[in-house]
């Protein structure tokens, strides 16, 4: 809307809300990214730049290590949940968790930085991007990484994504296959003449109901793997045995292993099947033995912990840079109509960023 800007002088919690009530549904960040840019570009001290709906930022002190902030722009389709909502120090509305939280908090870094109130022994990048909610292959990030790997160069990168405010390195690998089995198409009244494709899937469920899944030290963090059906599909029609079943099988692996090694590993089990790879995407060691890292969790306060799941920071990862997810908000309300971050936590976690960058 025409004279609407963003106020980065305000507190985190208050800035959360205006980003909230500025709509960037995946695809439609424009207008969000306008803002930022602007926000950014009237503080005078940083380098900005564009690169579609990415809005870049860098620090350019002289010093010698580079942290990268990084965060998206864009949430999940709205629920009825925009504008924001403040009740009892608890702010409601899409985004508040999943990540305008931690968008808020980078912003106040920045203007804290740009208007002179703090000096950062380290110097910083933002990258503030599109399309984390979608398909990977219109992740703002994941762009910049295959196009531009050079603008996020940094010693450490963190992701504020939502913790809860803990720290939480690297993040598992995905892998998802299609397990085949095939038969021989029959009539069902006369259905020792086929063979069912269906029944065949069986050994693979048991298999799969029967698995020990590792669990295992990554740098000092503990990561529990994970392998699941989660979806089956076979069938022609009600009187016809089946001559093809498929189940969908998703591994999630830690970050020792490769996705080669995961997908080794599935073929060993699945050894008299068919194996379709559908989605891989490689897993992101936490690099806690990295000096910058251990400062961060220092600084931070608390246990870090694994992430059990994938996020962006594996896009640092496969650049050989040590990445951290650390924001405000609980992951396990994100994408819900009741989404929500308490104001206490967002104050809390940019006090936190800026103790370390102090």
């Amino acid at each position: 809307m025409p004279g609407v800007s963003l106020d980065l002088s305000v507190d985190a919690a208050r800035l959360t809300a205006a980003l909230v009530d500025v709509e960037s549904v995946s695809g439609d960040e424009q207008r969000l990214a306008d803002l930022v840019e602007e926000a950014l570009r009237a503080l005078g001290r940083l380098a900005v730049e564009r690169d579609g709906n990415v809005v870049l930022a860098r620090t350019e002190a002289g010093r010698s290590r580079r942290v990268v902030l990084a965060g998206h722009l864009d949430t999940v389709p709205l629920a009825g949940n925009v504008p924001s909502r403040l009740e009892g120090g608890v702010l409601h509305g899409c985004g508040t968790a999943d990540m305008k939280s931690g968008v808020a908090v980078m912003l106040r870094v920045a203007h804290l930085i740009g208007t002179g109130a703090l000096e950062p022994g380290v110097d910083l990048t933002w990258v503030l991007y599109d399309c984390e909610e979608v398909e990977a292959a219109r992740n703002g990030l994941g762009r910049l990484a295959r196009t531009r790997p050079d603008a996020l160069a940094g010693d450490l990168a963190v992701l504020l994504e939502p913790t809860d405010g803990a720290v939480e390195g690297g993040c598992q690998g995905t892998l998802r296959v299609a397990v085949r089995t095939t038969g021989v198409r029959a009539h069902s009244a006369r259905s020792w003449l086929g063979a069912n494709a269906i029944h065949a899937a069986a050994p693979v469920l048991s298999r799969l109901a029967a698995y020990q899944a590792r669990v295992v030290q990554v740098d000092g963090l503990t990561y529990r793997e994970g392998l699941n059906a989660v979806g089956i599909a076979g069938g022609v029609a009600g009187n016809v045995i089946p001559d093809e079943c498929v189940v969908t099988v998703n591994y999630r692996f830690a970050p020792d292993r490769s996705p080669a090694d995961a997908l080794a590993h599935v073929r060993e089990l699945f050894h008299d099947a068919e194996i379709e790879v559908t989605d891989c995407a490689p897993g992101a060691r936490p690099g806690l033995d990295s000096p910058v890292a251990a400062e961060f969790v220092a600084a931070v306060g608390g246990e870090p912990r694994a992430k059990l799941g994938w996020t962006d920071v594996a896009r640092f990862g496969e650049l050989g840079i040590p990445a951290l997810n650390f924001g405000p908000g609980d992951p396990n309300l994100a994408h819900k109509p009741e989404e929500h971050v308490a104001v206490q936590q967002v104050l809390d976690a940019e006090t936190a960023l800026t103790r370390f960058l102090a």
